[in-house]
C-alpha cells in the first residue's frame, strides 16, 4: 500500500476513519487500538495504546480485551471498510465465546467476537509465539461462513 493501512485513503476518507464510523453505526463502542508510533488521523473514538512488543495481532486484541470492563469485543481490522454495520451488529450479538468469520476457507479472526474468557488462551498462545489463527482455532471458535455473511450486502 506505500503506507500504513489506517491511514490509507478510500474515497477521500482514511480506511480507519470509515471502520469506526461503521462499527458506531452498529451501535458498537468504537475503539482503535494501535502501536503508540502508529500514525492515525483524527478520529472521534477511544484509542487504546497497544505494548511496543511483541507485534503481532493477538497484541492488540489483548489490549481491546483487558479494557472491555467484563464485556466482549468484536474485533474489526482497519482495512475491512466495506463490513456493513449489520453485519456487525448481528456478529456483536452471537452468543458463543468466540465467534470467527470465515472466506475463502480461511478464518479472519480480526473480524470476530471475543469473550473476555477467552483472553488467557490467548494470552498463552502469544506467549507461546503461535500465530493467530492458530490461537483463535484453539479456542474451537463459532464459524461465520461465507454463506451467512452474504446474508448482510
Amino acid at each position: 500500500m506505500g503506507e500504513p493501512k489506517a491511514v490509507v485513503e478510500l474515497a477521500g476518507r482514511p480506511l480507519v476513519a470509515r471502520v469506526v464510523s461503521t462499527v458506531g453505526s452498529a451501535g458498537l463502542e468504537p475503539i482503535v487500538v494501535a502501536k503508540p508510533d502508529a500514525p492515525l488521523p483524527p478520529l472521534d473514538c477511544r484509542v487504546l495504546s497497544e505494548p511496543s512488543e511483541p507485534r503481532h495481532p493477538l497484541t492488540g486484541l489483548l489490549t481491546a480485551l483487558r479494557a472491555s470492563a467484563g464485556r466482549g469485543v468484536v474485533a474489526i481490522a482497519c482495512d475491512m471498510p466495506l463490513v456493513p454495520a449489520k453485519f456487525l451488529r448481528w456478529l456483536a450479538e452471537i452468543e458463543a465465546p468466540v465467534a470467527v468469520c470465515e472466506v475463502g476457507g480461511r478464518l479472519e479472526p480480526l473480524l470476530g467476537r471475543y469473550a473476555p474468557e477467552a483472553s488467557a488462551v490467548l494470552a498463552d498462545a502469544l506467549a507461546d509465539g503461535a500465530a493467530m489463527r492458530e490461537a483463535v482455532t484453539a479456542l474451537d471458535p463459532h464459524v461465520v461462513h461465507e454463506r451467512e455473511i452474504a446474508r448482510f450486502g
